[in-house]
């Protein structure tokens, strides 16, 4: 049912819990896997364009690669087929752009992200995704424990 599966990671453990998700369903499906880390350019609107905004970004921008680069290694094990994808913008709007440049028919998001101002700004990305996707979207919540 689903051959091309695109799932949004941020570090956050959400995000880690969206990409297993993601991983167990190409497994089901024998689908190829796209990771995309957006670095969400919106927050720096308020910063002056000067060497904060430069530093903050690389930071994000590095966060990102590190972040594909676990999720190269963990579908490497898994035996599941992973491509990398890194974004600048609205999250939400990378998020259903690449689905689209990739083909992908399922996307997976975590419901929120790393602390409770993102939590806000993830849950509306979530929600813009939801509303704005041509394709399925799998919206996964904190596990129960």
């Amino acid at each position: 049912m689903f051959s091309d599966i695109l799932v949004a990671v941020d570090g956050s453990n959400m995000g880690r819990r969206a990409f297993e998700v993601a991983l167990d369903e190409a497994r089901v499906w024998k689908a190829k896997v796209h990771v995309v880390y957006v670095v969400e350019t919106g927050l720096f609107s308020s910063l002056p364009m000067d060497s904060t905004w430069e530093i903050m970004f690389s930071m994000l921008e590095k966060e990102g690669q590190e972040t594909l680069e676990r999720a190269k290694e963990a579908a490497q094990k898994a035996g599941v087929a992973l491509e990398t994808h890194i974004r600048q913008g609205h999250a939400g709007n990378e998020i259903v752009r690449t689905a689209g440049e990739v083909g992908a028919d399922l996307i997976v998001v975590g419901s929120h992200g790393k602390s409770e101002v993102d939590r806000l700004l993830l849950g509306s990305v979530s929600s813009f995704v939801v509303s704005n996707s041509k394709v399925a979207v799998l919206v996964v919540r904190p596990s129960q424990k």
